[in-house]
């Protein structure tokens, strides 16, 4: 592909290359460059691409894209934003396949996952139409499961999952959006035919330093869509919804909205309630516990009237909905008398969620095992102690992802936030052996919630991964195995 047609619609300040050149390859990685390729040099977040403008000449690149003027004498392209030229030189270099795809963006602090996969599920259901998915879990074409390491993948390879969802004949691709991917454009230049916003609490704040910036974040993904789904019971919403200029459906689970949740029941397998819109009033049942799927559901019927599809199938198709790895999810405990349930909650406000909506149907003592990630806002911490020890009859305090911090440090600011008169909390540093703790004192018709890992099978360490999946330690334990 010639060059000009790779810097189609972005801005440039100055280049003293020849924009009739071939590129076979891009590459923002100095060691994937090849002989005749471009290298994007990305400058700010984690390190200046520019520093390795050198490496890339050296490899044989033929052009160097830049925010910065390079010092050395190269061909190069100077652009005004080096990122949102990478996301349009991505777009191009695929063939815009964003635009044979309806897509949906989902953004908020909590419930993108859930709503995301529901969502999924009911646009194959009804429509019959494949959909793609992206996401914090796992990237999907249809059923084929792609590995992920990201909520939002970098710009470029962006651009590659919606050229790879297009060819294989995928009419949707569903995608959860964090403020991290709008802040640095690695969806830039992306069009969403429908957005929805879920809820904002407290997360981040190490990236936005306030709550406001990170509102505001958020907010951008509302100029780049027709549609938006908002949820009107957030502290939030009149600042996103002020920020959103484009025609809205709002939720609700208290009050009229454009989709409203009435007469809300909570049960131990799932949740009832009646959706009010201005079509009429339909009964929904899904297979799925806790209050927040109540939101989650809203967020989806919200987006599926918001794209034409019939409400009444979605409602049939949501009846039979799975719930996703690591959310609210039910580990097998044969023989024992209580339960134990994985949830990825790892906010405030996702702790809070959880064992809220756990106590609504828990008939025994509710025992929580959470902790607090290293290397992450240190703010939520005592946050997070505060809301598990009183929401939770036994809190134990354990380690969640420590990564470069010590993880009795951590503990140490959780506590912070705990009375030291409490008598219902345990610290045990070790995780493995915290849910051993917690088997050991679980009784008839307690619910035991391990927070914090959900999906992930790992735990980073002194910066290391290593290998942890909770329902493999519940798992050993009941086959008598302990460490």
């Amino acid at each position: 592909m010639k060059l000009r047609d790779l810097l189609r619609g972005v801005a440039v300040v100055s280049s003293n290359a020849d924009f009739d050149m071939e590129i076979p390859v891009v590459a923002y990685d100095s060691r994937k460059v090849t002989p005749g390729g471009m290298f994007v040099a990305i400058s700010g977040f984690a390190s200046d691409g520019n520093r390795f403008i050198p490496m890339a000449m050296e490899k044989g690149a033929a052009v160097i894209i830049t925010g910065k003027k390079p010092q050395e004498d190269v061909p190069y392209v100077q652009v005004e934003n080096d990122r949102l030229a990478l996301a349009l030189i991505g777009s191009n270099y695929y063939g815009e396949p964003a635009k044979a795809l309806t897509l949906i963006g989902v953004t908020g602090t909590n419930g993108k996952t859930s709503t995301t996969w529901l969502l999924k599920q009911v646009l194959e259901k009804v429509t019959g139409g494949m959909a793609g998915l992206i996401g914090t879990m796992e990237n999907r074409i249809g059923d084929e499961v792609l590995p992920t390491d990201r909520t939002t993948p970098e710009s470029f390879e962006l651009q590659g999952l919606f050229a790879r969802m297009r060819d294989a004949g995928c009419r949707y691709c569903i995608m959860e959006v964090s403020s991290h991917a709008i802040a640095l454009d690695r969806v830039g230049g992306v069009h969403f035919d429908v957005a929805a916003f879920t809820n904002l609490t407290e997360d981040h704040l190490d990236f936005h330093k306030t709550m406001e910036d990170y509102c505001d974040t958020k907010a951008v993904l509302f100029s780049r869509c027709d549609a938006a789904v908002l949820n009107r019971d957030d502290a939030w919403f009149a600042r996103i919804s002020r920020l959103a200029q484009c025609p809205k459906i709002t939720t609700s689970a208290k009050e009229t909205a454009g989709i409203q949740a009435k007469d809300v029941q909570l049960l131990s397998d799932g949740i009832r309630f009646t959706a009010v819109n201005c079509g009429g009033e339909i009964p929904v049942s899904v297979p799925i516990p806790g209050r927040f799927t109540v939101y989650n559901v809203l967020t989806v019927l919200g987006i599926v009237q918001a794209l034409g599809v019939d409400l009444s199938a979605a409602v049939k198709a949501l009846a039979n909905a799975e719930g996703v790895r690591g959310r609210v999810e039910v580990v097998p405990t044969p023989g024992k008398p209580y339960t134990v349930l994985i949830d990825y909650a790892h906010t405030p406000d996702g702790l809070d969620n959880v064992l809220r909506s756990v106590r609504d149907f828990c008939k025994g003592r509710l025992i929580s095992v959470f902790g607090c990630g290293g290397d992450r806002d240190p703010i939520k911490r005592p946050i997070m102690g505060r809301i598990g020890a009183e929401l939770s009859d036994v809190a134990v305090i354990t380690s969640d992802n420590p990564r470069t911090e010590d993880p009795m440090a951590i503990i140490e600011d959780v506590l912070k936030g705990i009375d030291s008169a409490a008598k219902n909390v345990e610290v045990i540093e070790n995780r493995k052996k915290a849910i051993q703790y917690a088997m050991d004192i679980g009784q008839k018709d307690d619910i035991i919630v391990l927070a914090g890992k959900g999906h992930e099978t790992y735990q980073e360490i002194c910066g290391v991964k290593h290998h942890l999946d909770e329902r493999e330690v519940v798992a050993a334990y009941l086959q008598g195995v302990r460490i």
